[in-house]
C-alpha cells in the first residue's frame, strides 16, 4: 500500500470489499446510494431468521416475546446513536421516503392551512420536494425554496427572509446527494423556532457517517435509510420529537396500531406504535441495531469524517488536473469536510463515463441523482458522482484518477482526428 489506511481491519469484516469481482478487487464508490454490509449485520438478521424468529408484540410464546424484546432494543439503540431522549421518538419504517411522507400525512397534513408557508432548499432530493408539491396543493400552503449562491452553497440571507410568522415547516437535506453541500440546520432551525416553525431534517446524507445529534441540532424530526448506514434495505427511521407526538395522527390503519376497535370506531395506541401499522420490520431493525453498534464499536466518528475528506480532498486536487473535467459544488468545502464529489466530462455523456469505469470494476453513480430541479439550475443533464465511505482507500482515488486521465485523454485523442 502507498498509502496509510486507518480501517484495514475493519474493513475485512465486510465480505463484499474482500473478495474478487469479476476476478478483479472491487472499488466500490457509490456510497451515498447504499453501502456494503459487515458480517456482524449479515450474521444478526442470519441468527434472526435461523434461530430466534417469531412475530412482534402479539405472541405469548418464547419466540414472540425474544423477538419483541430484539425489536424494542433495536429501537433503543437508535435513539442512543441520534441522542434522542426517548425510545418512542423513533418510529420504524421502510426508508427516508417512507419517513418524510409520513411526517407529511401524520402531521403537516393537519397542522398547515392556506397563507401558511413551507420552507425547503434548492438542494433537494425528490423526496424532499415531491411530498411537499403534494402536500401545498392539498392545504393550500405556499412552497417556497431557498436558493443557492453560485458556489452550491445555500443562501442563508435569503432563508432569513422566506422563513417568517407563515411558515409552519422548514424541511431541509443536511447535505445535499448531488453537490456534497453541507447545510447549517442549527442555525435553520433557530429562524424556524423564532417563529414557531418546526423543522425536518432529511441526514440520509450525513447519519451514516456519524455524529448527528438531534439535540445539538434542535430539529423536531429527522429522517435516514439504514441501507445507507450499512444495514439492511427495508428499515428507516423517523425522529419525531416527543412535543410532536399529540399533534400526530395515523396515516396507515391496520394491526398493532390500534388501542381498541369496534366496527364504526376506533382509538389508537400510544406512539410510536400508532404509527407503526402492520407488521414491523423486525429482520431489519435488528440488522440496522447491528450497523450502528458495529460502527459505534469499530470506527472512531472524528477519524472517519477526516478519512472521507482527505479522500475527497485528493480526488478534487486530480480532478483539478485532468483537463476537460468540471467539478461541482463548493470545492474548498467539500476538500475541508465532504464525502462526495460530482463532476462532468467534456464531450463524454455521464452514462458513458460510469460505464467506462465500470470496465475497471469502479462503481460510481451517474444522472441526476434525483434532484432534477437542482441539476436543471446546474446547467447539467447528468453527472457522475463519487461518493466515498470510511472503508474506500486513497490508493483507490488514485486508480479512479488514472482511469479517468486514460479515458479523457482517449477521447481527446478521438475528437482530434475527427475532420
Amino acid at each position: 500500500m502507498k498509502h496509510a489506511y486507518p480501517f484495514a481491519q475493519a474493513r475485512m469484516m465486510v465480505p463484499l470489499l474482500n473478495k474478487p469481482y469479476n476476478g478483479q478487487p472491487l472499488i466500490y464508490l457509490d456510497n451515498a446510494a447504499t453501502t456494503h454490509k459487515p458480517q456482524a449485520v449479515i450474521d444478526a438478521i442470519s441468527s434472526f431468521y435461523t434461530d430466534a424468529y417469531g412475530t412482534t408484540g402479539r405472541g405469548l410464546y418464547r419466540l414472540a416475546e425474544q423477538a419483541t424484546s430484539a425489536y424494542e432494543a433495536a429501537r433503543g439503540t437508535v435513539a442512543h446513536f441520534l441522542g434522542a431522549q426517548h425510545a418512542d421518538e423513533i418510529v420504524f419504517t421502510h426508508g427516508a421516503t417512507e419517513s418524510i411522507n409520513m411526517v407529511a400525512y401524520a402531521w403537516a397534513a393537519s397542522q398547515l392551512a392556506q397563507g401558511d408557508t413551507i420552507v425547503i432548499s434548492a438542494l433537494e432530493h425528490h423526496a424532499n420536494l415531491l411530498v411537499w408539491q403534494q402536500i401545498a396543493a392539498q392545504t393550500g400552503a405556499q412552497l417556497l425554496i431557498i436558493p443557492i449562491l453560485p458556489d452550491g452553497t445555500l443562501n442563508m440571507q435569503q432563508a432569513e427572509q422566506l422563513i417568517t410568522k407563515h411558515t409552519k415547516l422548514v424541511a431541509l437535506c443536511h447535505i445535499s446527494n448531488l453537490l456534497g453541500t453541507p447545510v447549517e440546520v442549527k442555525a435553520l432551525a433557530d429562524l424556524a423556532h423564532q417563529v414557531g416553525a418546526k423543522i425536518l431534517v432529511d441526514a440520509s446524507q450525513s447519519v451514516p457517517h456519524g455524529g448527528v445529534n438531534v439535540q445539538e441540532l434542535d430539529c423536531d424530526m429527522l429522517v435516514f435509510s439504514g441501507h445507507k448506514i450499512m444495514g439492511p434495505t427495508g428499515i428507516g427511521i423517523c425522529y419525531l420529537k416527543h412535543s410532536l407526538h399529540d399533534q400526530l395522527q395515523p396515516y396507515q390503519r391496520g394491526g398493532g396500531m390500534v388501542y381498541s376497535a369496534a366496527y364504526q370506531t376506533a382509538t389508537w395506541r400510544e406512539m410510536p406504535y400508532r404509527l407503526e401499522a402492520g407488521t414491523p420490520p423486525v429482520a431489519q431493525a435488528i440488522g440496522l441495531a447491528a450497523a450502528l453498534n458495529f460502527f459505534s464499536t469499530q470506527l472512531d466518528v472524528q477519524a472517519v469524517h477526516a478519512h472521507e475528506a482527505a479522500l475527497t480532498k485528493q480526488l478534487i486536487h486530480g480532478l483539478q488536473r485532468i483537463p476537460g473535467i468540471q467539478i461541482l459544488g463548493p470545492v474548498d468545502e467539500l476538500c475541508t469536510r465532504g464525502h462526495l464529489v460530482s463532476f462532468v466530462c467534456s464531450g463524454i455523456h455521464a452514462h458513458d463515463v460510469a460505464a467506462y469505469l465500470s470496465m475497471h470494476n469502479i462503481c460510481v453513480r451517474a444522472g441526476h441523482h434525483c434532484a432534477q430541479p437542482l441539476a436543471q439550475m446546474l446547467g447539467v443533464l447528468a453527472s457522475v458522482r463519487v461518493s466515498f465511505y470510511w472503508y474506500n482507500t486513497a490508493d483507490e482515488v488514485d486508480f479512479l484518477l488514472a482511469v479517468l486521465t486514460r479515458l479523457m485523454t482517449e477521447n481527446t485523442a478521438l475528437y482530434s482526428k475527427l475532420p
